[in-house]
């Protein structure tokens, strides 16, 4: 009798793991890899945070909670438009040629209420997580044009950008009837997709606009780097989520994807740190924290494909790259306010083409210069079709309800001019 009830006790313990991932209509759920989905999916949710904190520490005083806004509207407005349509776009069939897809299933997400994937997570989950990339996106591009632009031109260009570039771009690269992604183009998490197509439309956008008033003559010092630097360490926190969540796992990739990202944003903290000492004779604590993003930024397409050695030397690559690249915006005279194409844009295309030289395993030279064709043609594709639907943007805006601010909201601040507020809750100090 004793050994009937041990047998059944041990049958018992045995059935219990698949007891726990099973779920509704006979769909087995993953209860680890969702687990660690949800908390990938909150991670990068807290990137916006501390990207809003990261760009408001580095404006003037009179900017803080406009450029802060900027950040924190996108929250609202790409999540809306990515529960509506986003996710349709970005991961549904192709249509019109595979400009973007499209799934009557995925449209308000009407269709996906009893839906696992195929890695063992409600498809609910997988869609926030993604969704959280369409709200970062267009918030990094607010750094190019900070302290300049209009709170209803913004709020409509970044709406519409999201639609028309980020949406084709995600489709492109990452939906499985994608044109780059069957080529077998390398964006693990977002160099192709997030930084780069932020950072040259950052670009495109503030040479278009034009400088901010008094660039470069009147000094424009950051009013709060402490809180800047809280900004990139939330920021490194919320890439954990960002990089190792693209495994859609909780395994030896996943783990794979999070070393890489430690040891390239490491990497690039210290190399920018060497040079910035060694150049100008003082390691400054926003050039570290410019290395981290640059390390972070160059690792992200890379971090599912590239050993541990190899993003150490992407975080080097990219800082050093990234540095000189804004000691270069500074002698070409263009404003790119928070350097958002000097970091972003520069360190997406860095690990979108290095990564070929430092991926696992045993490559033969063919094998090496055959991705990195693939990689420069995804590349070209993502600057070029994100430069052209930018300035068309951008110029339609400023045309019609206006996208640059005028002198005198400009002068005042975005604070005062288009929120009735200031962020320190005191006067102006300029």
């Amino acid at each position: 009798m004793k050994l009937k009830i041990r047998v059944l006790f041990l049958v018992i313990v045995l059935m219990l793991p698949a007891v726990s991932v099973w779920a509704g209509d006979g769909d087995a759920v993953d209860t680890g890899i969702t687990a660690w989905m949800l908390t990938s999916t909150a991670l990068v949710l807290l990137m916006i945070p501390g990207l809003a904190m990261f760009y408001g520490g580095l404006v003037r005083t009179k900017n803080v909670l406009g450029t802060m806004m900027h950040s924190f509207v996108a929250m609202g407005i790409m999540a809306v438009l990515w529960v509506i349509l986003g996710y349709s776009m970005s991961f549904g069939n192709n249509v019109f040629g595979g400009w973007f897809g499209w799934n009557r299933d995925y449209f308000f997400l009407k269709g996906i209420d009893n839906s696992i994937m195929d890695a063992g997570i409600p498809e609910y989950v997988f869609s926030m997580f993604q969704g959280k990339f369409a709200i970062i996106t267009p918030a990094l591009i607010a750094g190019a044009f900070a302290e300049r632009v209009t709170f209803k031109g913004y709020v409509l260009f970044i709406a519409l950008w999201g639609i028309l570039v980020y949406n084709p771009l995600c489709h492109w690269v990452w939906a499985e009837g994608g044109f780059l992604y069957k080529m077998g183009a390398i964006d693990f998490a977002g160099g192709t997709v997030v930084h780069i197509s932020a950072g040259i439309s950052g670009l495109v956008a503030a040479l278009y606009l034009g400088a901010r008033r008094g660039h470069p003559k009147t000094a424009m010092p950051p009013s709060n780097l402490v809180m800047t630097i809280t900004g990139a360490g939330l920021l490194w926190v919320g890439w954990f989520g960002f990089n190792a969540g693209s495994s859609v796992n909780s395994g030896l990739d996943t783990a794979q994807a999070l070393t890489a990202t430690q040891a390239a944003a490491a990497s690039g903290a210290l190399v920018w740190m060497i040079i910035e000492g060694v150049h100008q004779g003082k390691a400054t604590a926003l050039g570290f924290a410019s290395g981290i993003l640059a390390g972070l930024v160059a690792v992200t397409p890379a971090a599912g494909v590239v050993t541990p050695s190899g993003a150490l030397a992407l975080g080097a690559i990219a800082a050093t790259i990234c540095y000189f690249a804004i000691i270069m915006k500074d002698k070409l005279g263009y404003d790119d306010s928070l350097d958002a194409f000097g970091v972003h844009g520069i360190g997406g295309i860095v690990g979108a083409i290095f990564l070929v030289f430092f991926m696992r395993g045993n490559n033969s030279s063919s094998e090496i210069f055959g991705q990195l064709g693939i990689q420069a043609i995804a590349v070209a594709i993502a600057i070029a079709y994100a430069a052209v639907v930018t300035y068309v943007l951008v110029f339609v805006l400023n045309k019609t309800i206006g996208l640059r601010s005028s002198e005198k909201a400009e002068m005042q601040g975005l604070d005062s001019s288009y929120h009735g507020e200031h962020g320190y809750g005191m006067l102006n100090l300029g």
